[in-house]
């Protein structure tokens, strides 16, 4: 588990913009059975997370029109239950973080894995967010 004083200030990052942390396993599963659609950051101390995934993310909720009815994040590596129960919504996918999933009505309609994040600015995450927010929200 990383140290909270790493941590902490990720998670700020996304939660002072209204992101919602899902820290327990009931706290997935409770938010994910809502209707409407649900926006969910796996974030990490990761380099590409920090450089590209968590400012992508941003970039897609401000910039575009149609958004997620709710924001919210799990941290890899320290909401250790939060994010296994999470990891199960996200089958067939294997863990990956960081990661964004958008769900409508509980079930997971796009996915942004790492191999995805990595390498790519930040501008390519948002659009690739905002053209989902456009057909599912």
């Amino acid at each position: 588990m990383y140290p909270a004083q790493i941590v902490m200030p990720m998670k700020a990052e996304l939660t002072e913009h209204g992101f919602d942390e899902l820290l327990t396993p009931e706290e997935v599963d409770s938010t994910l059975a809502q209707d409407g659609t649900t926006l969910v950051m796996i974030n990490s101390v990761c380099g590409c997370s920090a450089g590209s995934a968590r400012p992508g993310v941003l970039m897609a909720v401000y910039n575009s029109e149609k958004k997620p009815e709710r924001l919210t994040t799990v941290f890899a590596g320290f909401d250790v239950d939060a994010v296994k129960k999470m990891r199960e919504h996200l089958l067939p996918y294997p863990p990956s973080s960081p990661a964004v999933a958008l769900f409508k009505n509980g079930e997971l309609v796009h996915m942004i894995e790492r191999h995805q994040i990595e390498g790519r600015p930040a501008q390519v995450i948002a659009h690739n967010l905002i053209a989902a927010f456009n057909e599912y929200c």
